[in-house]
């Protein structure tokens, strides 16, 4: 089980080994070759001496230019730290392997993404002995993915996008878009999916609001994040208590996302869906929740 965004932001990548490589070629315009083969390896760079050195992803790739290391590191905020042994990693991956190694560092901060682009040398002014360049993935360049049809081309990359960006006005619809992909794809990977974006949701309003999503579409309810909630589940008592809890999150997914976009939710609005224990309309309103500029407007006929 993830634990936390810092082992989803790197972890993905090991779930979904393209989509390091689509992410380099399609959101930095890196023209890295396109690989027959990746392998995960040891990420374990601990030396004889008692110093203990670890990446956080490293995998290989066979490409028809030659063998890359795929060096991911997630990084959380500023370590000027990393100065000193990013570059070891990188030397020290190309004694062991004899293979060219490649620095991705992925985070969920601007200033970080900004401060982890610059490079870093070695040496006096006019004369670098060693210059080490990372390649950032962050908020600034991951698109923002907001179409359930665009989503649903590529699930990995949607995933990517909602942990960068999963938070302010935009994450209800980056959310909802990746939520309805995800029905599209096998139950399996959905469900480690799941897990990584909810690791790298911080804001607690848009983790609410995932996982309100993930129980809506059941995905959420085979995993161990939900563990807790289907022992309330249990307490209500089977089937008809696990319905009437999922009505009642549905509908408070429909007043989390009006508030989240701060529109004024009045007291018919909010006893109206509140009262409501259809799933069907619920999912529709929440739907609508995302786009009307009237709460009330959650209540007009169907065009459809």
């Amino acid at each position: 089980m993830v634990g936390s965004s810092h082992e989803a932001l790197h972890r993905i990548f090991q779930k979904d080994p393209t989509l390091l490589t689509k992410a380099l070629q399609k959101v930095l315009h890196v023209p890295f070759p396109e690989p027959r083969e990746i392998a995960a390896l040891n990420v374990d760079l601990t030396e004889i001496e008692p110093v203990e050195r670890r990446v956080d992803t490293l995998l290989r790739a066979e490409t028809d230019e030659g063998t890359y290391l795929l060096v991911v590191e997630s990084q959380g905020k500023v370590d000027e730290r990393k100065r000193g042994s990013w570059p070891y990693y990188l030397s020290y991956l190309y004694e062991k392997y004899r293979c060219e190694p490649v620095l991705i560092v992925t985070t969920q901060s601007s200033t970080t993404a900004k401060w982890a682009s610059r490079p870093i040398r070695f040496g006096f002014r006019g004369w670098h002995s060693m210059t080490v360049r990372p390649l950032v993935l962050g908020p600034d360049n991951v698109p923002l993915i907001t179409n359930g049809r665009q989503a649903e081309k590529d699930v990995p990359l949607a995933v990517l996008s909602a942990m960068t960006h999963g938070r302010g006005p935009q994450a209800p619809a980056i959310l909802e878009s990746l939520a309805a992909a995800l029905r599209t794809i096998d139950p399996d990977s959905a469900a480690v999916f799941v897990q990584f974006v909810d690791s790298c949701l911080a804001d607690p309003q848009a983790k609410l609001m995932w996982r309100d999503l993930m129980t809506a579409i059941q995905y959420f309810w085979r995993h161990p994040l939900a563990e807790q909630v289907r022992e309330e589940g249990r307490e209500q008592g089977r089937e008809e208590g696990l319905e009437q809890g999922r009505a009642e999150t549905r509908a408070q997914m429909v007043l989390r996302i009006l508030e989240w976009r701060e529109l004024p939710v009045s007291d018919d609005v909010r006893r109206r869906v509140e009262s409501c224990t259809d799933p069907k309309q619920l999912e529709t309103w929440a739907k609508r929740a995302l786009h009307v500029k009237n709460p009330s407007e959650l209540f007009a006929p169907s065009s459809e």
